[in-house]
């Protein structure tokens, strides 16, 4: 009796597997391209075009070639999304018997994806759903609503990043590779997001967003991990290499938005930071925590801190920042109060300050209240610094000033109990004013200079001795290296 059970039951899973196997025969799978492209159209406001179609009905799956979602026509003709194939998984027999499609995957393999905002900050894919059909008076529709995929997916897809008008070089991403599970436009769902940057650079992104907005898609609520590794903006095309910026960088951040404000905290880890043109990168890397928030209607973002750490001091910056079609336009206010000099050494070629060859800072203190304003490649950094009681180890002042044999006792170096002047330094140039020095192994100094983008430096001073009771109207000029310091002695005459 049970080996006439078995038989019977083998008898019958040979007939559903070869019902299963023929009915691709009996089945023209290009009735099932309207129902498709129709629900997928609904769904995200655009037109959705699908090419050549094979039903794989032992897997329960359409197989599409050659797919394309329509931009929106205020971007572009060219279409936001181009594949060369998409695999929709299906239930099998509401879509055989009844023509209805329950999409339970969807994969669109190796798909060129086109990333537009234009000169008001819109994106071009901030209205997909927007369009999507709506509910009638009975409820029923094939709307947005009615789309839930258990699984979306892109694989080894590329996007290109640019702007209308194009104000720099579009920004690519290769490698794009999108895992979310249980996709619904009404709930939250779970994503993973990675992605190569231009260079050696690579991005993963990973957390929880919905409801997508039906008005706008940027302003979906969202919750992510942020891990970017070797980002370089210049290699990335963000920052021209003609600014004279350098970094490299490791991103690690918690990101998230309630559809309106967009908040972020984390550190970044960079790398041969250089900011001006006359700079020269750090040897170490610089650590960096910060906190800012995005105004996404302003398009504003709030800096509650950005702090910067070598060896054991830190320097904060706070202020805000705004997103321009033209640059990302700064106003900040930098604070160092009181910070150990010898400590920030490493700091002052990043923004292009040079010691003389062979010298070094050693104790001693320095205080500065930094604005920076203007475009983050070109800012403006204005304000007093004051450094106090340290010592220019390794610079021999008394001999160095031409004309004048008299001073000495600065072999060991020269001694600053004070000196402060206010900066005004650009990338083409550093204007030094208001300059007040006092060096107590021979007196005080004041005047006024200029640091030129190629180092070159253009002083002019007066130091009053201590012994003998006179001033000497002294000129610095050759470079921050090397410079030549020569007294007026005419003027010391008359």
């Amino acid at each position: 009796m049970l080996k006439q059970w078995v038989l019977v039951v083998a008898a019958v899973v040979f007939l559903i597997v070869l019902s299963l196997s023929l009915l691709p025969f009996f089945v023209n799978a290009e009735t099932f391209r309207p129902v498709i492209e129709s629900q997928l159209s609904n769904a995200l406001g655009r037109e959705v075009t699908l090419g050549r179609i094979t039903f794989e009905i032992m897997a329960g799956s359409l197989d599409f070639e050659d797919i394309s979602i329509a931009d929106d026509p205020k971007f572009s003709a060219v279409p936001f999304i181009q594949a060369k194939k998409l695999n929709v998984g299906v239930e099998i027999l509401p879509i055989v018997f009844h023509h209805r499609a329950h999409i339970t995957k969807l994969n669109i393999d190796t798909p060129s994806i086109q990333l537009i905002q234009n000169a008001s900050g819109e994106w071009n894919f901030s209205s997909i759903g927007a369009n999507s059909a709506q509910p009638g008076a009975t409820g029923q529709s094939n709307s947005v609503n009615d789309l839930t995929v258990e699984e979306l997916r892109i694989t080894d897809g590329s996007a290109t990043v640019s702007s209308i008008p194009l104000t720099n070089k579009p920004f690519q991403y290769t490698e794009v590779n999108l895992a979310v599970k249980n996709f619904s436009f009404l709930k939250s769902a779970p994503f993973d997001l990675s992605a190569k940057l231009p260079g050696e650079g690579s991005l993963k992104l990973s957390g929880n967003a919905g409801p997508i907005s039906r008005k706008d898609t940027t302003q979906t609520p969202f919750q992510a991990k942020l891990q970017l590794r070797e980002f370089d903006p210049v290699a990335s095309g963000i920052i021209d290499k003609t600014k004279g910026i350098t970094m490299q960088n490791d991103v690690d951040a918690q990101i998230s938005s309630d559809g309106t404000n967009v908040t972020s905290t984390g550190k970044i880890k960079a790398s041969q930071l250089q900011l001006v043109p006359r700079g020269s990168p750090a040897h170490d890397p610089i650590d960096i925590d910060y906190t800012i928030s995005h105004n996404m209607k302003s398009n504003k973002c709030t800096v509650s801190d950005i702090a910067v750490h070598t060896g054991s001091v830190e320097v904060h910056a706070n202020g805000s920042f705004e997103f321009t079609p033209q640059a990302v336009m700064l106003d900040l206010r930098v604070s160092a109060p009181n910070l150990p000099i010898d400590q920030l050494e490493q700091l002052m070629p990043v923004v292009g300050i040079y010691l003389p060859n062979g010298s070094s800072l050693q104790g001693g203190t320095m205080t500065a209240n930094i604005s920076v304003s203007g475009p983050a490649t070109a800012a403006i950094l204005a304000g007093p610094v004051e450094i106090d009681n340290t010592e220019l180890a390794g610079f021999d002042l008394g001999s160095k000033i031409e004309g004048l044999t008299s001073l000495t006792g600065t072999s060991g170096g020269t001694q600053i109990q004070v000196l402060k002047a206010n900066v005004n330094s650009s990338p083409q140039s550093a204007q030094i004013k208001d300059i007040y020095g006092n060096l107590p192994q021979f007196g005080s100094a004041t005047g006024a200079g200029t640091i030129a983008d190629t180092g070159a430096i253009n002083f002019t001073l007066t130091v009053k001795l201590n012994s003998p009771n006179r001033s000497i109207p002294l000129t610095i000029t050759g470079t921050e290296k090397s410079p030549s310091i020569k007294a007026n002695i005419g003027a010391i005459l008359k």
